[in-house]
């Protein structure tokens, strides 16, 4: 693994929403100084199965693997273990999904790493898209609640809600997702931050994607993004 450059490489993750699995590898092998963690999501996965997280750790990559799962309690819960045994230290469900669904992936996610030998992933529920402006603001607060009923080790939100969701769940790792650093396009996101804000914030991990993937220079845009967060 190429050495980090900066002290908080192990909070920011890549997001390499990609459908080709020898392109993300290079792209994650250039970005290694930066980035700490590479996010899998559904592109990814739907293209290269469990052979892009294996790919990924080989690299020396924790791996965060977005799918969002959402269905019954069952079908989460023995989809959970799968996914358990395939080394990624991070799997999103979806918050919207219910106290028993949650539960269902926490204890299948735990079953499967523990068959594998390997520890814990951190359960991440999600609460709101960060390209969703028409959640009530309820929501997130019930969602939190869910996400702490269900036994979820970690939450998803938006930048703007980490302070609400901090102080309902403090013990709970905050993954925030819609990193813009200032002057680049908001794409389909709605609800921003940038790096720093994030930081300042209390976030644990940074998902950062489009503003340094679809970059001419990847390398120069995490360079220039991550020498503000000194």
């Amino acid at each position: 693994m190429t050495d980090p450059v900066h002290p908080h490489h192990h909070q920011l993750c890549i997001a390499l929403d990609l459908d080709d699995l020898v392109a993300a590898r290079r792209l994650a092998a250039d970005l290694q100084p930066w980035f700490g963690v590479a996010k899998i999501g559904l592109e990814l996965f739907s293209a290269a199965g469990s052979d892009a997280v294996a790919t990924m750790i080989d690299l020396g990559y924790e791996v965060f693997l977005d799918l969002k799962l959402h269905d019954i309690p069952t079908t989460v819960g023995r989809s959970a273990r799968i996914l358990g045994a395939f080394g990624a230290s991070y799997l999103t469900l979806h918050a919207h999904g219910g106290v028993d669904m949650l539960r269902a992936g926490v204890e299948g996610l735990r079953s499967g790493a523990a068959g594998a030998g390997l520890a814990e992933p951190v359960a991440l529920a999600v609460t709101v898209l960060t390209s969703d402006t028409t959640a009530p603001s309820h929501i997130v607060p019930n969602r939190v609640r869910i996400a702490l009923e269900g036994g979820c080790t970690g939450l998803v939100c938006a930048g703007s809600d980490v302070a609400a969701v901090r102080a309902l769940a403090p013990g709970l790792m905050i993954v925030v997702p819609g990193i813009r650093p200032t002057g680049t396009p908001l794409d389909d996101q709605a609800r921003v931050v940038t790096p720093r804000q994030a930081i300042d914030a209390g976030a644990d991990l940074l998902v950062i994607g489009r503003p340094v993937t679809r970059h001419a220079d990847p390398a120069a845009a995490a360079a220039e993004m991550v020498s503000g967060l000194r």
